[in-house]
């Protein structure tokens, strides 16, 4: 499944397209400012995109040819609903070509695939700071769950949580 307009062209990734996306995830952790944040590498996004068991799609965005954006997401599941459902973990589109519907074409294809596959829902964390980002989701129908706070554990709190029980 590919979205055409005529300025721009949202395709699923490729093996070809992993250095790219990596490079994207690399300048959107810049804007965030949380170059830090970058642990991985390329070879272990590529084995998780396209390895025997992938844990992770991928689109693109073009525009002219060169990749402008892209979104990630990965499945998951609603034990109220008791659907499957999509997370979407990141979307971006560069600074000089937002403001042109790609962002939307985007998520839009997100949706589709939802849809497509029976999904209950799709959803995704935004920054509380990222006001622009906010706006936008909420512009697409998105809804700001104030209730809601992410959770996690790394490192080394990771291995103390999972040594509570044995």
């Amino acid at each position: 499944m590919s979205t055409v307009s005529s300025q721009f062209l949202v395709r699923p990734v490729t093996p070809a397209d992993v250095s790219t996306l990596f490079e994207l995830i690399h300048t959107k952790a810049d804007y965030e400012n949380i170059p830090h944040a970058i642990t991985g590498n390329a070879a272990t996004l590529e084995a998780h995109l396209f390895g025997e068991r992938p844990h992770i799609e991928a689109i693109l965005a073009e525009s002219s040819g060169q990749v402008v954006g892209f979104a990630t997401f990965f499945s998951n599941y609603s034990t109220y609903m008791t659907q499957v459902g999509i997370h979407l973990d990141d979307l971006f589109v560069l600074a000089e070509y937002r403001g042109m519907g790609i962002g939307k074409a985007l998520m839009s294809y997100v949706a589709q695939l939802g849809i497509k596959r029976g999904c209950g829902r799709v959803e995704w964390n935004v920054a509380q700071w990222n006001e622009p980002a906010i706006a936008f989701y909420e512009r697409m129908g998105g809804t700001i769950l104030p209730d809601c706070r992410t959770c996690r554990v790394v490192g080394e709190s990771l291995s103390y949580l999972a040594s509570l029980y044995q």
